[in-house]
């Protein structure tokens, strides 16, 4: 509760409470685009957008979308990695009062499917190369329009003509199917009149659809708010203080994720700040982006961060204007967390959140004090209680394991369609997080496991469900089931336990070919094991638990001195 986080942190100008938020994200990036006209909003690969330009190409293509007929309320998928279309595509739907769609570049036709007919998504916003696994889908979905852009579009010369050599080199197919149903993106924003309809956008109206998922493999829609993005936001802004127009951000998390899309877009945004775009994680090419743009602010997974640590020639890049570093998704080492301080000189602050938050609702201190293993205190304006896992109705004490569970003005409405699981995870306003944590005198919060059986690996978010399923479709495989096992590089990754048929034979190889075929490239095991039988309970259910427990010993038995 509210009472029991009370920390000397808040007595060091960090506000208990945030003020209530009155306007929408859009209007935001309206204000930046007035007080700060001149100030880079965007920075990609060198091609730059200033806050006034940036608001222009919204307020444009936020004008085409409107004379495509979306209206308020209709659900807009964009599915685009970090590149200032991914902006201008966001800002300009919520302008109108549409309900965005985060899509995962990487997902393939089978995942895009059930999103795009799940939300009823009526506009899909793409990039070029990924069109034949959209034309294979897309007809069959509640889509009835494309807007295709390209990664070109955005790049500064000589690199925009050197782009489709890359492709080529690549394979990428960048020929797209212009016609009456699939639509520039380029030409859309050129050639608008740019003054759109601007419908009233009430603070608890629909803003995101924002996938998430669970033990039951089931992606759920989790409904965020306005208020719930927006208040984050401040939140965010009340527990680091940033300098209005003057922050450089390093953009690597993917916008399409929550934490990339409210921590880095949003955030950034709303303190006026200079966004370096990248459209992926590739260690070269961050570092020397780094080295060249000078960031002040850089939100990373620690996958990330273990691997710039461990770049052999790390010495010799200068990353030291780097203050404030957000670290989310995973828990990150200690010893990287001291290493990456050491070499830059500035601040990690670990935190901990969920889609169904917007998703952050604990951080540990700026200038307070941390402590190891923990994800820190609330935010402002969050309370947080553990509560026990039997019946999820009696609070715990300080220092006893159970379920946290968060009440706040960022936690999101409810699921999608899915009035059971919403009212199973939203109780009396407090969302229930899966998490099993425990809490201690100060407030702090340990997470000390997952109730859900959900696999973090590089920062991306797997349930083994979803693969399980994907397993089971195979016609040699009997019997199967996934769990997370450590890895050093990505926090976790993806085993598999197989059991082939009787009279087939199935080789490690051809079970990874199968999986690469049907889901994302993060999702695809690492590491195959063929056994004779699963552990089951007496209900027939696989004891993963158990199989976890066996790699634990296994792992534990390796490390031992001999």
């Amino acid at each position: 509760m509210a009472e029991r986080i009370w920390h000397h942190f808040y007595d060091e100008g960090v506000p208990f409470e945030i003020e209530p938020p009155e306007d929408p994200l859009f209007v935001q990036l309206e204000k930046a685009a007035l007080e700060f006209p001149q100030v880079i909003a965007t920075d990609f690969m060198g091609a730059r957008l200033t806050y006034r330009q940036l608001a222009e190409q919204v307020n444009r293509f936020a004008s085409s979308l409107s004379g495509m007929g979306v209206e308020p309320g209709d659900r807009i998928a964009i599915m685009l990695p970090n590149c200032p279309q991914t902006i201008i595509a966001y800002y300009a739907a919520l302008s109108i009062g549409a309900v965005v769609v985060m899509t995962n570049p990487m997902y393939v036709e089978r995942e895009m499917a059930h999103q795009f007919a799940d939300a009823g998504a009526k506009v899909l916003v793409g990039l070029d190369h990924l069109i034949p696994r959209i034309e294979k889908v897309w007809k069959e979905t509640p889509v009835e329009q494309l807007i295709i852009t390209s990664i070109r579009d955005c790049l500064p010369f000589p690199l925009n003509m050197l782009y489709p050599l890359k492709a080529r080199k690549q394979k990428l197919n960048l020929r797209v199917p212009y016609g009456e149903s699939v639509h520039s993106f380029k030409r859309l924003v050129k050639n608008s009149p740019g003054n759109p309809p601007r419908p009233e956008v009430a603070m608890d109206d629909l803003a995101v659809l924002q996938y998430t998922g669970g033990t039951t493999g089931i992606a759920k829609g989790a409904m965020l708010t306005h208020r719930n993005l927006m208040a984050n936001v401040i939140q965010l802004m009340a527990w680091c203080p940033l300098k209005l127009g003057q922050e450089r951000i390093l953009c690597v998390a993917p916008f399409f994720h929550v934490l990339g899309m409210t921590v880095l877009m949003n955030h950034s945004v709303c303190c006026r700040g200079s966004m370096i775009l990248l459209p992926r994680f590739e260690i070269n090419n961050l570092l020397k982006t780094t080295v060249k743009t000078r960031p002040t602010i850089a939100v990373l997974v620690p996958t990330i961060f273990t691997a710039m640590v461990n770049y052999p020639e790390i010495s010799r890049c200068d990353i030291s204007s780097i203050n404030y570093c957000f670290s989310g998704s995973a828990p990150l080492p200690i010893e990287i967390m001291n290493q990456f301080e050491e070499i830059t000189g500035g601040i990690i602050f670990e935190a901990y959140g969920l889609t169904e938050a917007s998703p952050v609702t604990h951080a540990n201190p700026i200038k307070g004090e941390r402590k190891p293993g923990s994800v820190g205190i609330a935010l402002p304006s969050t309370d947080a209680k553990v509560m026990d896992l039997e019946s999820g109705t009696r609070e715990l004490p300080v220092g006893e394991p159970g379920e946290l569970a968060v009440k706040g003005p960022q936690v999101m409405k409810g699921y999608w369609n899915m009035e059971e699981e919403t009212a199973e995870t939203l109780r009396d306003g407090w969302l229930y997080t899966g998490d099993i944590a425990y809490m201690d005198a100060d407030g702090y919060v340990f997470i000390v496991d997952r109730k859900k059986d959900m696999i973090i690996a590089g920062g991306y978010n797997v349930y083994p469900r979803e693969i399980d399923e994907v397993l089971y479709e195979h016609s040699k495989i009997a019997d199967a089931v996934s769990i997370g096992v450590p890895d050093a590089y990505r926090g976790e990754t993806v085993k598999v336990f197989v059991v082939v048929k009787p009279e087939e034979t199935l080789t490690e190889e051809e079970v990874l070919a199968h999986c690469k075929d049907k889901l994302a490239a993060y999702k695809v095991p690492s590491i195959v094991e063929f056994r004779q039988e699963l552990p089951k309970s007496m209900v027939g259910k696989v004891l993963r638990k158990e199989l976890r427990a066996a790699e634990s010993r296994t792992i534990e038995g390796e490390g031992a001195p001999g």
